[in-house]
């Protein structure tokens, strides 16, 4: 066992404790950002997205950092691409939830297939760094620092887009077209801004505690650091997006579950740079090894997916991205495992 590594039982049970801590907490923590976002000006698709990306992000930040720094490069990259991958499966969970018609049919809208065409950009830029591994710009690799700057102009270009629309999906009777508004609490914006930051410490220790009994797992038993990360770990800090996407869908808010899941995979993109700042020795695709190109491949592969789903809008049913979706991840995860 590796010094400093925790065993495998207290590593099981810390990930389900930090599951219900993240499950709570979370939650709330979402709710309180997204009350913030509309009391101070930022409830636009610009300003929501980030500060929304951000909050729900901060478990899986923590734990990409954590397994990073630990010098661990297949668990550090891998817990950002797992992240996009589960929450976009949480989709296809939903979508039995919402049993009038397909969850991507009823949920039109042009900022969702945007944003997730810009995640399919955002995700090619370490596969370019895959390919180019002895690139470095200090310790990092010089196409990280085209991932903030590409998310940044993507902002910019859904800010013009709802501004101007170009174009503007056929409505039909199985189309929610205005998400139904949420009373706000009488509590003031310090009272809310000190709930985020308390808040946001809580989940921000919890994603800590994933991070170590991640790799506590991955030494327990055996199995590739790049498989636990996409999976385990990720499944428990994505807990929020599921619990927020579930209930906005009962309440019939759907282009505002899905626009969460999509706008927070589009975020989590940016802790792809967060894992290759924390790993210290080089570039993080060059140790990263194979398993985590096949697991970045089965991410855009999902992705694609996905926004075909969007464009499409198969009217009844799952529609294909729903039967899809949860096969290309348990067939990635397969190839994964066999590839290594």
């Amino acid at each position: 066992m590796l010094p400093g590594t925790w065993p495998l039982l207290p590593s099981a049970l810390a990930l389900a404790a930090m599951a219900v801590v993240i499950i709570f907490a979370g939650v709330r923590l979402t709710r309180v950002a997204d009350e913030l976002a509309d009391r101070t000006g930022l409830g636009d698709a610009l300003g929501g997205a980030l500060l929304l990306g951000a909050v729900t992000s901060l478990p899986g930040i923590v734990a990409t950092a954590t397994g990073a720094l630990e010098g661990d490069p297949g668990f550090g990259l891998s817990n950002p691409i797992g992240g996009v991958a589960i929450q976009t499966v949480w989709l296809a969970i939903a979508d039995l939830v919402y049993r009038r018609a397909n969850l991507e049919h009823s949920a039109a809208s042009l900022q969702n297939v945007m944003q997730s065409l810009i995640l399919v950009a955002l995700l090619s830029v370490p596969v370019m760094a895959y390919a180019t591994p002895d690139l470095r710009l200090g310790w990092i690799h010089p196409l990280t620092l085209l991932i903030p700057v590409l998310y940044g102009y993507g902002l910019v270009l859904l800010r013009r887009m709802d501004r101007h629309p170009m174009w503007i999906p056929t409505h039909t009777s199985a189309t929610v077209e205005q998400d139904p508004e949420e009373e706000g609490s009488d509590r003031s914006t310090r009272r809310l801004w000190s709930l985020l930051v308390s808040l946001g410490l809580v989940v921000g220790v919890a994603g800590w505690v994933i991070g170590q009994a991640g790799l506590g797992v991955v030494e327990g038993t055996g199995l590739p650091s790049g498989v636990v990360g996409f999976t385990l770990t990720t499944g428990v800090t994505s807990l929020p997006e599921l619990v927020v996407l579930l209930t906005a869908v009962r309440m019939g808010a759907l282009s505002l579950g899905v626009g969460n899941i999509i706008g927070g995979n589009t975020f989590d993109t940016l802790m792809i740079a967060v894992a290759d700042a924390f790993y210290l020795d080089g570039p993080i695709y060059r140790d990263a090894g194979p398993v985590s190109l096949v697991l970045l491949g089965g991410t855009v592969l999902l992705t694609t997916v996905l926004t075909a789903g969007l464009v499409m809008r198969d009217r009844k049913g799952i529609g294909f991205e729903g039967i899809l979706l949860p096969l290309i991840y348990a067939g990635t995860i397969a190839l994964a495992v066999i590839s290594r």
